[in-house]
Formats: structure tokens, C-alpha cells, sequence
């Protein structure tokens, strides 16, 4: 047995001091990172426990909701502000996990949860450069059905595993960050890094780095928003393919359009190019698919994972078409 020593942060001052220490971790609900340590995957000297520190939901003057890093997502999806203006929001968590791991997972924590790639995962019996860099990377050429499409590299093709964190994507969130030197606020886009050829190295965030809060601006499109999920079994399973899209239609034509893709890449993966093949479209069963098509038109499946590219480009118009019919 590895002992691990155990400490709590009194202030984000104190969490910062000793996220920044050797072999310390920050601890919220442990849903990943428990499971990780009885794996051997992580192995810290120390813990960390932030579940002190502020965990409130509020709405700010300019009509932002800023939701602190130690909120529990059961919390945030059932808040009525989160249902009523941020509806993809709520429904991505619900669509995430069981209701114990809800309650017990915290909102800075799932942006920092690790892939659930097997091989990642297999501590002792695969190479996988997320967890030894330089080691190389046995799902190339293994079983891919879970791996990335889109933005992987030839050191890693892992997916991030997160509903909440596509959600976010879609709705410009911004993460607060407290560190060593000054405090900063990072795009939810910009947080999560590509593989290239450093995957271990997976956020913006630097040693001594803290999440404080998650900030929803306010947003029009957003009340007008859902989250789909398409997963091998009913519930509690990694996203296949996943989509959360908002969108506006004014005098006939899509205004506005927000959409982010689980499921297919290393990070949450904003889909910019179909936003921009939407804005002024009427909407039509012909301009979603080919917006849809012109996202994924780069992908880059493994063999066994084709099928995610139809997948994710019907999900996608099929959400599209869904939202625009209500607003008909």
C-alpha cells in the first residue's frame, strides 16, 4: 500500500500554495481521481481537499451566472437559473453520470477529469504517452470505437469524456483561475489543449494553478439550447458522439448559432466551421447537413471508429433541426 498523506485548504490562498508543492493534488469529489489512484494511473504524495472552498451559484450585475469551482453538479443542474437560461447546461449533467457521482462531483473537478481510454487506463500492461510521455501509444492500432476523430495526433487519439465541458463550450464559458503570481480568466475553448505531441499535458493551467469559478455570460441563444447524447447503452456510458448547440432565428433565418462536439476529439471541440455555414441559412434539412458536413470534413477516423463521422454529422442536424422547429 502507498501511503498518501491528506490536507485541507483553509482559503483559495492556502489551495494555491499547496496545489503548487511536489506530488500534492487537489481533491474535490474524487470521482476521477480516487479511481484513478486505485488504478496506480495517479499517485499522489498528498491530497489536497478544496471541497471548502466556495461553491455557490450567483448571478452577477451584468446578468452572468459565475458558478464556483466547488459547486456539485447535481446542484448546478437542478439550479433554476441553469434550467431556464442555460437548459443544454442542465441537461449534460443529467446526461453525464449517476446521480450519487452528481452529488458528488464538483464543477472545477470535471473540467479536469482524464480520458477513460483503456490504455490510459492500463497502468501496468499498455504505452500510453498521456501517462508516460515518450512511451508511445498502443489504441493506434487497438480497439478505437471510444477514440477521437477530430484534433489527434500521432502521440495520442484519446477523447475527453465530459458532457459538462461541451456544454460549456458551446456557451462561451470562461474559467477563473487563481495562481502563484496573479489571477486570470481562461476561455473555456482555450483551457483544454490538443494532444500535438505532449498530451500529458492536457490544460492551460500552470503548477500552482487553482479553478475558483466558471462563468456563463449572459447569452440570447442559450435559452434556446439542448444536449444530445449518443452512447452504447441507455445511461451511465461515455458518449459516442455528443452535441450541445443553441441557435436563433430571426425574420426566417438562423441568426445566431452556437454548437460544441463530445465525444470526438481531445478536448471539448467548438465547431466553429458549422456555425459559420449556418449564419443567415434558412433553416432546412439541407443547410444542417451541410454544415454538419463542413465540420467534419477534416476527421480522421481509426478504423475502428468510421462510423463516428455519420454519427456525429446526423446528431448534429438532427439537433439543429429540432431547435430551429421550435422556434418556427
Amino acid at each position: 500500500m502507498t501511503p498518501v498523506a491528506y490536507r485541507r485548504a483553509q482559503s483559495t490562498g492556502d489551495a494555491v500554495r499547496l496545489a503548487g508543492m511536489a506530488g500534492h493534488r487537489l481533491l474535490g469529489g474524487g470521482t476521477n481521481l480516487v479511481d484513478l489512484m486505485r488504478k496506480g494511473v495517479e499517485q499522489p504524495a498528498t491530497l489536497v481537499d478544496v471541497t471548502g472552498l466556495p461553491g455557490g451559484i450567483e448571478e452577477a450585475a451584468d446578468g452572468s451566472i459565475v458558478i464556483g469551482a466547488g459547486a456539485r453538479n447535481g446542484a448546478i443542474a437542478a439550479h433554476p437559473l441553469i434550467r431556464s437560461r442555460y437548459p443544454m447546461l442542465s441537461r449534460a449533467i443529467l446526461a453525464g453520470a449517476s446521480a450519487q457521482i452528481r452529488n458528488m462531483a464538483t464543477a472545477g473537478g470535471n473540467l479536469l477529469q482524464r480520458t477513460r481510454c483503456v490504455y490510459f487506463a492500463d497502468e501496468a500492461g499498455s504505452r500510453c504517452n498521456k501517462r508516460a510521455p515518450g512511451s508511445g501509444c498502443d489504441a493506434i492500432g487497438g480497439f478505437t470505437r471510444y477514440h477521437a476523430i477530430l484534433g489527434a495526433s500521432p502521440a495520442c487519439i484519446a477523447t475527453h469524456p465530459s458532457d459538462m465541458a461541451v456544454a460549456l463550450a458551446a456557451l462561451d464559458a470562461r474559467v477563473h483561475v487563481a495562481g502563484k503570481d496573479d489571477a486570470r480568466v481562461v476561455p473555456l475553448a482555450d483551457f483544454h489543449r490538443l494532444p500535438g505531441e505532449r498530451p500529458d499535458i492536457e490544460t492551460a493551467l500552470e503548477p500552482g494553478d487553482v479553478i475558483v469559478a466558471i462563468e456563463l455570460p449572459p447569452s440570447r441563444l442559450a435559452a434556446r439550447s439542448d444536449y444530445r447524447k449518443v452512447r452504447d447503452r441507455a445511461s451511465y456510458a461515455f458518449a459516442l458522439v455528443s452535441v450541445a448547440a443553441g441557435v436563433v432565428v430571426e425574420d426566417g433565418r438562423i441568426a445566431e448559432a452556437r454548437i460544441a462536439l463530445g465525444g470526438v476529439a481531445h478536448k471539448p471541440w467548438r465547431a466553429r466551421l458549422a456555425e459559420a455555414a449556418l449564419e443567415g441559412k434558412v433553416p432546412s434539412e439541407a443547410a444542417f447537413v451541410a454544415a454538419a458536413a463542413a465540420e467534419l470534413a477534416t476527421a480522421e477516423p481509426q478504423p475502428g471508429n468510421g462510423f463516428k463521422v455519420a454519427l456525429a454529422q446526423r446528431t448534429l442536424a438532427a439537433v439543429l433541426s429540432a431547435l430551429c422547429e421550435d422556434q418556427a
